[in-house]
């Protein structure tokens, strides 16, 4: 009987391993798209004629952000 109980055991750690993985990316993916949501928020705060100043239409986070703070300053 141990043989059993002992691979019900390994089985239950595996499956707890793998639930916490997949907890875990989903955790992660929601705090992405909280931070790529609170970004774009930033983007629509900025005025369009600093908008406008970006020849591409797909600014990069780095770059929002950090005219964000030049336009708080």
């Amino acid at each position: 009987m141990e043989p059993t109980i002992t691979s019900a055991i390994i089985y239950s750690k595996d499956h707890l391993n793998l639930t916490n993985k997949l907890r875990k990316s989903v955790v992660e993916k929601l705090r992405r798209d909280r931070i790529n949501n609170t970004i774009e928020q930033l983007k629509s705060l900025l005025g369009p004629e600093i908008l406008n100043e970006q020849s591409d239409s797909k600014m990069e986070k780095a770059g929002i952000l950090k005219m964000k703070v030049c336009f708080l300053r």
